[in-house]
């Protein structure tokens, strides 16, 4: 089960090599290089650089007070962009304070498309300052008391169970917590499940199905966190504290594609969690699972739109040739001259829940957003040596293998679950 450090605070580690590290056109800037005098037209390009980025997202920040519901919302979407591209978090800390009030008082009050982008800015803070715990403790009940709001639109509340899952994927700490907020999710993408007839429930619009298929997916996220041990007790025991299977494999009849497709991904989840502590794991259900996902594996009715059937298809052949074979399906991903293999559903689902708020700036945070590096096992960042070689130093080298040796440690050892308790 992939795990990651917990870190609070700053994004970056108190890096002693600092001073020895130069930038290429490419690479995100850290607010402190102003302070150092440029030494050629590429250091002169990137502060000129990192200093209009600056100051938009002063302006930004400016605008997202402003009285103006329009105003806010474009300064929100700002600030969101500037921050998917750029790793800045000790400009980012600096103005911590004001960037969650921000975020908060927009969930809270603001309408529609403002609290959508507010909640989206929210993680989007947090991978900047590297998990800090305190941020996503301010901002969960907030986000929860939207998330319930049926009076709040439905993009809105789904982009708030995102955030949920992210913040507590990110910042959680105690696995009595991170329990009692998959309850919480199940309640929300519970409105999706069948009913005494077996049957979809016909109330759930399209807009509906994608709450439920978010919060099903947020659920996913802090799945991947549970120590194997435990979450099969919790799924198996006298008094399950997590869904049924039953219930669950009725929202692969879902007639929206978004539930369909996040319940056939989080099955998946389950059983690669279950079977790292036992090889037979719900073994009584997988003739009708494997039925189930074959014939959405296969669909080919006509009344579903063309796009819908081959993302399906595409998604349930993967979760088949899992469940029957027992192999997750490998994809690598290349930023630069590294590359990260996702190899597991559980890292696989981690990756895209990032992308989720990140889009198109992912590849830039891998390289640069040392928080990121360390929830991958990345190890330490890679240096320009000046001559457009890659190049590690004996320090990053050693933290690198520091980092991976501490890994194995955790995977070996499980002991999370020995030093955390349930508060159910």
């Amino acid at each position: 089960m992939p795990r990651r450090n917990k870190k609070g605070g700053k994004g970056r580690n108190g890096d002693s090599n600092s001073e020895d590290e130069s930038f290429n056109d490419n690479a995100s800037v850290y607010s402190y290089v102003s302070e150092n005098a440029p030494s050629s037209v590429n250091d002169i390009d990137e502060l000129s650089s990192n200093e209009r980025f600056e100051e938009k997202f002063m302006q930004a920040l400016e605008n997202a007070t402003e009285k103006s519901a329009q105003t806010r919302t474009t300064a929100l979407q700002n600030i969101c962009e500037i921050l998917m591209h750029r790793y800045m978090p000790d400009f980012v800390e600096d103005r911590k304070v004001t960037l969650i009030d921000c975020v908060e008082k927009s969930i809270r009050r603001g309408k529609g498309a403002e609290q959508s982008c507010a909640a989206r800015l929210a993680p989007l803070v947090v991978l900047q300052l590297g998990g800090d715990v305190e941020i996503s403790k301010e901002l969960n009940q907030c986000l929860l008391t939207t998330v319930q709001d049926k009076a709040v639109s439905f993009d809105a509340r789904a982009k708030c169970c995102t955030a949920l899952g992210l913040l507590n994927f990110l910042g959680g700490e105690d696995i009595g917590e991170l329990i009692t907020l998959m309850q919480f999710l199940e309640g929300i993408f519970s409105g999706s499940y069948l009913r005494g007839d077996d049957k979809s429930p016909v109330s759930v619009t399209a807009e509906a199905g994608t709450l439920h298929a978010e919060a099903l997916s947020a659920w996913g996220l802090l799945l991947t966190l549970i120590p194997s041990g435990d979450f099969v007790s919790l799924m198996t025991n006298g008094q399950p504290m997590l869904p049924s299977v039953k219930k669950l494999m009725g929202l692969l009849q879902s007639p929206h594609l978004d539930v369909r497709i996040a319940a056939g991904e989080t099955f998946a989840l389950i059983l690669e969690c279950g079977r790292a502590h036992d090889k037979d794991f719900l073994e009584e259900y997988l003739g009708d699972l494997i039925e189930a996902v074959k014939q959405l594996a296969t669909d080919s009715h006509k009344y579903r739109a063309k796009r819908d059937r081959k993302a399906q298809r595409a998604t349930f052949r993967d979760v088949l040739h899992y469940l029957e074979e027992d192999t997750s399906p490998e994809i690598s991903i290349r930023f630069g001259t590294e590359s990260l293999v996702l190899d597991s559903w559980a890292i696989h689902h981690q990756y895209s829940a990032l992308c989720t708020v990140m889009g198109p700036g992912m590849t830039s945070q891998l390289q640069e957003n040392d928080f990121i590096r360390d929830i991958f096992q990345l190890g330490a960042k890679l240096v320009d040596d000046g001559h457009g070689k890659v190049k590690q130093s004996k320090l990053e080298r050693h933290l690198m293998n520091a980092a991976a040796f501490k890994a194995r440690t955790i995977t070996r050892g499980k002991n999370r679950d020995k030093r955390c308790s349930y508060n159910y």
